[in-house]
């Protein structure tokens, strides 16, 4: 039976109409389960209540050591990085009932929560240290750091592993080099609302989100090369087309042949070549080509 439902039953024996109408509120069973699933981590902060012969014997707050283990009333040190709540009332009941009380009760609570630990920096509002209960999305640490700023880069990296914190972000940059972070496509995920980029986060993971101007620009701009009268590095925003970043690079030069324009783009495997008419989209005859970050546009010059 679980924990919540025990609390349940107690109040409807034991106490009056109105106090159980004050605890029986949409969210209890829910924190109740988060606590059961939470598995406890050094420096968390664990209430324990122990009851014997009727009695309350003891109750009182205890913090995990940097050794995983918590010093249990009566009995002393027990391992506790690793379980749940419920896996350490078990383990605590066993020698209580050996060696101290008969039929003894133990009743443990999460006080604080200090090992779930989360590192944001770059463009996001506050950034820093945030010491959460639940384990956070992408989208979730973003917002407890009070949202991106508007000239945030494209790119999100996550550093996992290692020790890394936000200590390290004055030397991101070469943090980034020597490691392989896990990279989040921002436009996909805020801008195109893409859920299956708000990656779930690891306790002890940092995120780093570039201004646009740093690090990643192929992941924040276009490029118009060749035959346009303001040749470029234009700031990418989502639906730019080739077209319009030709438009943005002053049109087309005297001499140009926008009907042999290409695309080049970055591919995992390398590159890919994009051939495409702009003079027919220029007509109306052919869809316009949207564009991604990190694309360069070259219009050649004309044969004639």
């Amino acid at each position: 039976m679980s924990r919540c439902l025990k609390k349940y039953l107690l109040l409807l024996l034991f106490l009056p109409f109105f106090v159980v109408t004050t605890w029986f509120r949409p969210g209890f069973c829910e924190i109740a389960t988060k606590d059961a699933a939470y598995r406890i981590g050094i420096e968390d902060v664990v209430t324990i209540s122990i009851r014997a012969g009727g009695e309350e014997q003891v109750e009182t707050q205890m913090v995990v050591g940097g050794d995983g283990n918590v010093n249990i009333p009566f009995v002393g040190k027990i391992k506790a990085v690793g379980l749940t709540l419920e896996e350490l009332e078990g383990a605590v009941i066993l020698p209580l009932e050996r060696d101290f009380f008969v039929d003894p009760q133990v009743h443990l609570q999460m006080a604080e929560y200090h090992s779930l630990q989360f590192f944001i920096s770059g463009a996001v509002k506050n950034p820093g240290k945030y010491e959460l209960d639940f384990i956070p999305t992408v989208m979730d640490l973003v917002a407890n750091a009070g949202g991106v700023l508007p000239e945030r880069g494209n790119i999100a990296y996550i550093l996992r592993g290692g020790g890394t914190n936000e200590i390290i972000v004055s030397d991101m940059e070469e943090t980034l080099a020597k490691t392989e972070p896990i990279k989040v496509d921002l436009i996909k995920l805020l801008d195109e609302g893409d859920m299956s980029k708000n990656i779930q986060l690891e306790s002890g993971d940092t995120i780093y989100i570039p201004l646009g101007t740093k690090l990643d620009q192929a992941a924040t701009k276009v490029y118009v090369q060749g035959k346009v009268k303001k040749p470029g590095v234009f700031d990418y925003q989502p639906g730019l087309t080739a077209l319009a970043a030709c438009i943005m690079a002053g049109g087309f030069d005297k001499f140009s042949a926008p009907n042999r324009a290409k695309v080049i783009r970055k591919t995992p495997d390398g590159q890919e070549t994009i051939k495409l008419d702009l003079e027919k989209v220029i007509a109306g005859d052919l869809a316009d080509l949207p564009l991604k970050p990190g694309d360069r546009i070259h219009v050649p010059e004309s044969w004639l």
